[in-house]
């Protein structure tokens, strides 16, 4: 999910356009592949001479779908679509599959930037971005930013060039 080129403002550019850190989906890959192999062996293990054999069957693929919907489906979707969206002059926040909600800090009224990153995060280079602006909602935490440092190092840099009048980034 990125913000397309005519929604830019005069002068702005993207910098940098990411989706939360891969490791959100690791157990939705799981679950897909438990179901699966579940579902799988159900049917198998149903016998062929069972009168109510086919009705068993059905039940077992329509329990297994909801099953796979619920667990995989929906959080690669959740996760497919939440971007991430670094210009010069904002920082801009999209959620949603269905309903879609954007956020948008302007560089100029971002206080603060912190980063928080667990040992299993340093290792897979995501963490925890905290970002306090002077708005309504004041302080957003985002979780599972990839290559949190870059991102960091950019954002100052952005954050620098839009107090200096460089809105340009350059």
């Amino acid at each position: 999910m990125t913000i397309p080129d005519h929604h830019l403002t005069q002068g702005e550019r993207r910098v940098r356009s990411f989706n939360p850190h891969w490791k959100r989906l690791v157990v939705p890959f799981i679950a897909l592949i438990l179901i699966a192999a579940a579902t799988g062996a159900a049917m198998y293990y149903i016998p062929g001479t069972w009168e109510y054999a086919g009705w068993a069957r059905i039940a077992v693929a329509v329990v297994g779908l909801f099953l796979l919907t619920t667990w995989s489906f929906f959080p690669y979707l959740q996760w497919k679509n939440t971007g991430y969206v670094l210009t010069t002059h904002r920082f801009t926040i999209s959620t949603g599959v269905l309903n879609k909600s954007t956020d948008d800090i302007p560089m100029s009224k971002v206080n603060t930037v912190s980063s928080d990153q667990t040992f299993f995060e340093r290792l897979l280079g995501c963490g925890t971005l905290t970002v306090e602006s002077a708005s309504e909602r004041g302080e957003i935490v985002l979780r599972d930013i990839p290559r949190i440092q870059e991102v960091r190092t950019e954002l100052f840099r952005l954050l620098e060039d839009a107090a200096d009048g460089e809105v340009d980034g350059r």
